[in-house]
């Protein structure tokens, strides 16, 4: 009897990937894609979440789109046109030394957008696979790793990425780097919880009485299940980099100039707050506008995503 249940188990697999394959394959698509159609439908319940994405939208296409849409070269000085007001030929005015604000101000959204991302990205990337190996192996490394984690909580991850920078130099790579280094933290904490929550269901521990390696069912059974709430930290994410960034470039620990960022224009906006506050309010506006945009877009993914909601 025993023997007849084995040989059962070890066909079945071959069965799906034989005759059932297609009808497996086809139900899967099409409860695919009402799943998507369904959480859309959610999504676009919340009209600020809509309002958000067409600001990134139009944010990162003006960015793509900088060599082709700023009407001058960002760093072209106009000796004669210092301060000028908005014009036909200067739409936003110029600075201090005579350079087209319109002009830096879509070449700056290209370094503080792109930070965002790519230091998120690289957040994102060490808080998974510290997350997931605390929450899978459990025991001692998780003790360990997640000791490591409350100690960094500990330090005020600001003034340490001043440290850093102040020591090594600012830089666009070192600012990215630095980011990254100190906002991974909650992904961890994020993707551990997931992790344990996802090991103990039942189709776990069905990859593991057929013999599939830990690796494996980590990968392909149990971070699939922490993808939303990845997703979610991620938007939010972005916004604390882009936050930190123009922080650090305020106080010039980030890109040095003469490339132009909303951190670094507001940082030399300064010393004309009282003549030309239209020079500060411009990039203080775009930071604004795109912070307030991603933590839109993710508050509405956390509803979306939630089980919880998906009755409402």
């Amino acid at each position: 009897m025993a023997g007849q249940t084995i040989e059962r188990a070890r066909a079945a697999p071959a069965q799906v990937a034989g005759t059932d394959r297609g009808v497996w394959s086809r139900e899967g698509q099409s409860s695919s894609r009402s799943g998507v159609r369904a959480l859309w439908r959610r999504f676009r319940r919340n009209r600020l979440a809509i309002v958000g994405i067409v600001v990134l939208m139009a944010f990162y296409g003006l960015a793509f789109a900088a060599p082709w849409v700023a009407p001058h070269d960002p760093d072209r000085i106009f000796l004669m046109q210092r301060f000028a007001g908005p014009s036909a030929e200067h739409w936003l005015g110029t600075d201090e030394t005579g350079r087209d604000v319109f002009s830096r101000l879509i070449y700056g959204s290209r370094v503080s957008l792109t930070v965002g991302l790519i230091a998120t990205l690289v957040a994102v990337s060490i808080g998974t696979i510290l997350g997931a190996a605390a929450g899978y192996a459990g025991g001692a490394l998780d003790a360990v790793l997640m000791r490591f984690v409350d100690g960094m909580l500990t330090i005020p991850t600001f003034f340490l990425a001043l440290l850093v920078l102040a020591v090594f130099g600012p830089s666009l790579r070192n600012l990215v780097i630095v980011i990254g280094l100190t906002s991974w933290m909650i992904v961890a904490r994020v993707v551990r919880s997931e992790v344990l929550r996802a090991k103990q269901e039942e189709f776990v521990g069905a990859a593991r009485s057929i013999g599939a390696s830990p690796l494996r069912i980590l990968r392909f059974h149990v971070l699939p299940q922490a993808v939303p709430s990845l997703i979610v930290s991620a938007t939010l994410g972005v916004a604390h980099a882009i936050i930190v960034e123009s922080s650090l470039s305020y106080l010039g620990l980030g890109v040095r100039p003469p490339t132009s960022t909303w951190g670094n224009m507001l940082s030399g906006s300064q010393a004309y707050i009282w003549n030309r506050p239209d020079l500060a309010l411009y990039p203080g506006l775009l930071i604004l506008l795109s912070v307030l945009a991603f933590n839109m877009v993710g508050d509405a993914l956390r509803d979306t995503l939630d089980p919880r909601q998906s009755g409402s």
